[in-house]
């Protein structure tokens, strides 16, 4: 029988959780498309007596999460833990010089140390997976460093923090201000209790700078991104773009001007007809 491709997960939030299920599920449709089955060998997290809705009887527990990065029986290290330094940042750094490929949906850590852990990747013969880090769902890295190789981008943009998205959509269906719908969303679970992070633009503007290194062929800079969030705005704001036949969006920017790349996090004014706009 075939090796099974060996996993282990640090981080067991909404997305840990779900990597574990879709495993668990899809256990023999994975097998079929790998060419060999993949197995959940051990499991990390900050807490390890929540309930989280999910079996994990079957794996092995490690206390310490940068320790995932040292087991033996472990083929790749998914990390899903968050945050541009700490835990995260030395277990990826650990894994990939331990020879073991990484699998992160992590943007900050790849915005601000892409480089390095690129480099510490190809010394070790190994693979940083981050697909997931932008747009979870839409596979644009690949689409941008396999499908489109032979296409010269001019621009790169699109509409990157679901939860502002939500926020800008209530606030034009309903009418009500940005501190109502804020609050609203972080009761429903769509925002966080600290959502400096969404609603400053700062998630988009690391997610930009990948799609931007990606796209154009530089190095992440996530310094270089001007970022402008949505507190600011009010329900007036949106009444008269949509009087004018706009809705306004939180968008990513990034675009290659003479050789210069400009990168950009703001609210913009989008057709209602256009593809962004609907």
């Amino acid at each position: 029988m075939t090796q099974p491709f060996r996993v282990g997960i640090a981080g067991l939030g909404t997305v840990g959780v779900g990597v574990i299920k879709v495993v668990q599920k899809n256990a023999d449709l994975l097998a079929k498309r790998a060419g060999r089955p993949i197995e959940i060998t051990c499991v990390s997290a900050r807490s390890k007596d929540k309930d989280r809705g999910v079996d994990l009887s079957g794996y092995r527990w490690i206390d310490k999460m940068e320790d995932v990065a040292h087991q033996p029986d472990v083929d790749a290290v998914i990390e899903v833990v968050g945050g541009s330094e700490g835990a995260a940042y030395e277990l990826v750094k650990n894994a990939l010089k331990a020879g073991k490929h990484v699998i992160t949906a992590n943007k900050a850590l790849v915005a601000h140390h892409g480089i390095e852990l690129g480099e510490l990747a190809e010394e070790n013969n190994v693979s940083l997976a981050y697909e997931a880090a932008v747009a979870g769902g839409v596979p644009v890295i690949k689409a941008i460093r396999e499908g489109l190789t032979a296409n010269k981008m001019d621009a790169v943009f699109g509409i990157l923090n679901g939860t502002c998205n939500y926020i800008l959509t209530q606030m034009r269906e309903t009418g009500r201000d940005f501190a109502d719908i804020l609050s609203d969303a972080q009761k429903l679970g769509y925002a966080e209790a600290d959502p400096t992070f969404d609603i400053e633009g700062i998630d988009s503007g690391h997610k930009i700078a990948l799609l931007a290194a990606n796209a154009f062929g530089i190095k992440p800079d996530f310094d270089a991104v001007k970022m402008t969030g949505i507190t600011h705005l009010t329900a007036t704001d949106i009444s008269f773009a949509t009087e004018l036949g706009y809705k306004i969006k939180l968008l990513g920017i990034a675009r290659c001007i003479d050789d210069q790349v400009l990168q950009t996090v703001e609210p913009c004014l989008v057709p209602i007809e256009s593809p962004l706009g609907s």
